[in-house]
């Protein structure tokens, strides 16, 4: 009964087709509406991930809550039940007659089509990924959630917190049976995996139960709470306190164990081709990253070309300054080692790094109405990754708003070594990171109510980082950096993606160790040894992945260029951007199609 209440409750929300419409035929056949189906696929994805649903804070307006209190499940029948479910709708999707659809659920039969296409053609590896790891493992999602999604606004979130508290050792002994799993399909990260997780969990379970982050952030939401008194929250915290040490420290504990078993397994090969049918897998990943047809071997050379161009405007940029532009790499070396570049070290020097970023991005935001019709209510604020995230986390990363606005975008920025930050990089990753780059792309998409829901989520990850890669270029374009040292550090980023191209699939598909692919990278740029080893490592880890950010942005110029000489005097700027961004995010191989509509739309328009 509680499980068809919560279908209910959800059906009833996303589908729209209230209580009588909401049926067998609807939720288990064949809905007469596509709209329905897509909606459909939605409302099951959001049921089976009760973290997503409070991430994105669909139905909390709504006062529905039955998710708010549970963890996603990680096991490996779950994965499996997922899979099968992906494949029925697809085979369902099929059945649909696209040709007799309008042109806009053409588009949208045609996106969620590649969506799950991809996920089909994937099922063979379907565990091949690494879900626990340095980068993004639920070893570090999981307090991560805690501390940064779980919002505390009411006494009913207090205790769903403590209840998702109390069921962290289910979620990571779920974690610790899929690695064991795994590791007897032949499916096991190197072994330098293990080592960095073991130092996180250390790092996590260090302190005691009541000064555990997860206890001190809850003790701290509890005195902005209204109605509670003194002995509520005692006991609030109390229960809090108990479910760190009776489910979330033993967790914890076994995961240990089970990684430290595994370990004596696992060897120093780092690239995918060792796993059962890598080579295929890596194709899949490359596609599924780039959502393009180019292969391994295309994408490497692709990354020469592009590191060779980037390094020479870097030479001519530093030129331009008087620097040793022939050594590009010795003067870029030479800026981050001037001190005006630099924050102090300490406590002060991070909230002045903080300020400053936000001071950027607010600057970036000002001027967004000369490039932009289309512009996010949403805002977005710059905080710090946490502590102990910092170590396996990359510079910078961003968290999408809450869809009810009581969640702002947030840029998440570093600050494991604020002494290496250095500030003539520092305008180019908030442009990527917040606007003109993910904030605006993604808030622009949860708030275009002309798009099915489906559309307004997914985030290809070609288009996404594309994105962001295209805006760090509009701002160096449109004059956004006050200094020539900015645009060396727009320049020095370019490089960075670029020599990502080379890097992964050299790990991947040229048998590259990690050590040739730190070489590269120490050869190639200008990063700090900390900051490559950290790059060099999620790339083993998350293969494929970083491959999307320069094709993305390759395909946008592509694009841009194609228009300005089919409108040429008519070509606008912001119209092309609002086009860009109108239809949410677009596997690549969808968004010329769309590009080209928009261009007979003005032609004949005008």
């Amino acid at each position: 009964m509680a499980r068809a209440l919560r279908v209910a409750a959800l059906g009833a929300l996303l589908l729209g087709v209230a209580a009588a419409a909401l049926g067998a035929q609807t939720w288990w056949g064949r809905p007469l509406s596509i709209d329905v189906f897509f909606l459909r696929v939605v409302a099951r994805f959001g049921l089976e991930s009760p973290m997503l649903l409070t991430q994105l804070r669909l139905l909390e307006p709504y006062g529905i809550r039955f998710h708010a209190d549970e963890l996603d499940d990680f096991s490996v029948a779950f994965a499996r039940r997922r899979a099968d479910r992906v494949a029925q709708d697809l085979e369902m999707l099929g059945s649909y007659d696209r040709a007799s659809l309008s042109p806009d659920r053409r588009r949208s039969y045609d996106v969620m089509e590649w969506f799950l296409d991809a996920r089909v053609a994937g099922r063979p590896f379907l565990f091949h990924d690494y879900p626990v790891n340095q980068l993004q493992g639920i070893q570090t999602a999981l307090p991560d959630f805690m501390l940064n999604v779980h919002a505390i606004y009411d006494v009913q979130d207090a205790h769903d917190y403590v209840a998702r508290l109390q069921k962290f050792a289910r979620a990571l002994d779920q974690a610790s049976d899929a690695m064991r799993f795994r590791a007897r399909q032949g499916v096991l990260p190197p072994r330098f995996v293990f080592d960095r997780v073991l130092e996180q969990v250390a790092a996590l379970t260090a302190p005691a139960p009541t000064e555990s982050p997860l206890v001190v952030r809850f003790r701290a939401s509890l005195e902005d709470l209204d109605g509670l008194s003194q002995s509520e929250r005692r006991a609030l915290v109390e229960s809090a306190t108990r479910a760190v040490e009776q489910s979330v420290q033993p967790g914890y504990a076994r995961l240990a164990a089970v990684l430290g078993q595994l370990r004596a397994e696992a060897t120093d090969e780092d690239g995918v081709w060792k796993l059962p049918d890598g080579e295929a897998y890596y194709a899949w990943t490359l596609r599924q990253h780039t959502s393009s047809v180019l292969s391994a071997d295309e994408i490497h050379e692709l990354g020469l070309l592009e590191t060779a161009r980037i390094q020479s405007e870097i030479r001519s940029a530093l030129a331009a300054e008087s620097a040793d532009g022939a050594g590009f790499r010795e003067a870029l070396h030479a800026l981050e080692a001037d001190d005006r570049f630099h924050y102090p070290e300490g406590e002060a020097g991070r909230q002045q790094l903080l300020a400053d970023y936000q001071a950027i991005v607010d600057d970036a935001g000002a001027r967004l109405p000369a490039y932009f019709g289309r512009l996010p209510r949403a805002r977005v604020v710059v905080e710090r990754v946490p502590a102990f995230m910092e170590e396996g986390s990359p510079e910078a990363y961003y968290r999408p708003p809450a869809m009810d606005g009581t969640r702002p975008g947030i840029f998440y920025a570093n600050l494991r070594e604020v002494a290496g930050v250095s500030r003539f990089g520092m305008r180019t990753l908030a442009y990527h990171e917040a606007v003109p780059g993910h904030h605006l792309q993604i808030a622009l998409a949860f708030e275009n109510d002309s798009l099915p829901l489906f559309r307004r989520l997914i985030p290809f990850t070609a288009f996404v980082e594309g994105w962001a890669l295209y805006a760090e270029r509009l701002a160096a374009e449109q004059g956004f950096h006050p200094t020539a040292y900015d645009r060396v550090g727009q320049l020095a980023s370019a490089l960075f993606r670029a020599v990502r191209l080379v890097v992964d699939t050299g790990i991947h598909a040229r048998r590259w160790t990690r050590e040739q692919a730190i070489d590269y990278m120490r050869a190639n740029t200008a990063l700090g040894e900390r900051e490559i080893v950290a790059e060099v490592e999620r790339y083993i880890v998350n293969p494929g992945q970083a491959c999307a950010y320069m094709v993305g942005q390759l395909e946008i110029l592509r694009l841009r260029e194609h228009a300005r000489r089919e409108l040429r005097e008519a070509f606008e700027l912001r119209s092309f951007h609002d086009a860009l961004l109108g239809g949410g995010s677009l596997p690549l191989v969808l968004l010329e199609p769309a590009i080209e509509q928009w261009l007979v739309e003005v032609e004949r328009a005008g």
